[in-house]
């Protein structure tokens, strides 16, 4: 039987510093020089898009989405060639390619060889030999925490998402998918090989968990706690919680303890029925370029890291520092990827956090 497969990004990616979004409907475009793209808000932000559109005298029409389920609905309601650039989690590409929306694309004209080995994903974004999408960002649920209020070196140890040392200083990840893989991966599992006999351990400690905390909160609520101090820590944080605010808030830190963390990342690709294949292609290509990895790692929504290495070579010594890329080697080397359940794998995972929610 063919597995469901579950989006593993980050839903409510609106954080603190968010772009706007420009919001249209594809029947009402321009045919010329125009380009559509469903995107997650990282590629809202202007100072990514507009030198794309100033040097090839296009206009990039951004619609963002939150969920692959949520893409996938706006293209059901679509027509054929209403869209031209899709944005979507790594592990939900076979998903898009076995739906046949997403085209083929020329390996040799895109820069495969520049993105760190581990996130080239060649078992997801490839299918026979064929490229149909590319990893342009990637990033961690870890540890986030302030420096100032609690000792770092009790951060490199997941054991802390339910220690009592910071019992109601602490604030939970409200996404079932990444938190059951992290707590897992805190009592010694592998979230490739997590099955339902593996849960009521995983759910021990997360009713551990909920104990000690202050509040489980989606995104912003969590952020807002760690900024404000309501919260010390934030338990499935990560660079993209806390690196967009490092130089007003050089308090926040994040890190990788040493048992691991859980790795997301999310890829760009080209429709299959888009009528401007060529535009859409360089689309992508200024995406996964240096100058533009950049630009995505730094945007206005959320801070990650580039898939492109070339990419440091843009990025101030601030900007490397916030992200950790010096660590990435052992940070890559010591991350998991997000649990792929099937549909029964996947219920019993909600269950078991709706119980936590509810103690």
């Amino acid at each position: 039987m063919m597995k469901k497969t579950v989006s593993g990004g980050l839903p409510g990616r609106k954080l603190l510093a968010t772009a706007a979004v420009l919001a249209f409907s594809p029947a009402s475009v321009m045919a010329q020089d125009e380009l559509n793209a469903l995107v997650w808000c990282d590629h809202t932000d202007p100072a990514l898009v507009e030198p794309f559109e100033k040097a090839n005298n296009v206009k990039v029409n951004l619609k963002e989405y939150e969920g692959t389920g949520a893409a996938i609905s706006i293209i059901e309601q679509s027509r054929p060639g209403d869209w031209d650039v899709l944005v979507i989690d790594a592990v939900d590409v076979p998903r898009a390619i076995d739906m046949d929306i997403l085209g083929e694309m020329p390996a040799d004209k895109l820069p495969l060889g520049d993105l760190f080995p581990e996130v080239r994903m060649e078992e997801t974004t490839t299918r026979d030999g064929k490229v149909y999408a590319v990893t342009e960002k990637f990033g961690y649920n870890t540890i986030s925490y302030d420096k100032t209020k609690v000792d770092p070196a009790d951060m490199e140890d997941l054991s802390v998402m339910w220690s009592d040392k910071y019992k109601g200083r602490i604030a939970l990840y409200d996404y079932y998918l990444p938190m059951v893989g992290l707590t897992g991966v805190g009592i010694g599992k592998k979230t490739a090989d997590l099955k339902q006999d593996d849960l009521p351990a995983i759910k021990e400690k997360l009713f551990e968990m909920k104990k000690v905390s202050r509040q489980v909160s989606d995104v912003v609520a969590s952020q807002t706690a760690l900024a404000t101090g309501e919260v010390d820590i934030v338990v499935g944080g990560g660079e993209w919680l806390t690196a967009g605010l490092s130089a007003e808030k050089p308090n926040l830190d994040w890190t990788i303890p040493k048992q691991g963390a859980l790795r997301w990342a999310q890829s760009i690709g080209v429709f299959k029925d888009s009528e401007k294949q060529d535009l859409a292609l360089k689309f992508v290509q200024y995406i996964v370029s240096p100058e533009g990895q950049a630009r995505l790692a730094t945007s206005s929504c959320y801070w990650a890291m580039p898939s492109n290495a070339k990419a440091g070579e843009h990025l101030t010594d601030p900007q490397k520092t916030a992200l950790r890329w010096d660590r990435q080697p052992e940070y890559l080397k010591n991350s998991q990827l997000y649990p792929v359940a099937d549909a029964d794998m996947d219920a019993a995972m909600q269950d078991v956090w709706t119980e936590m929610l509810q103690q």
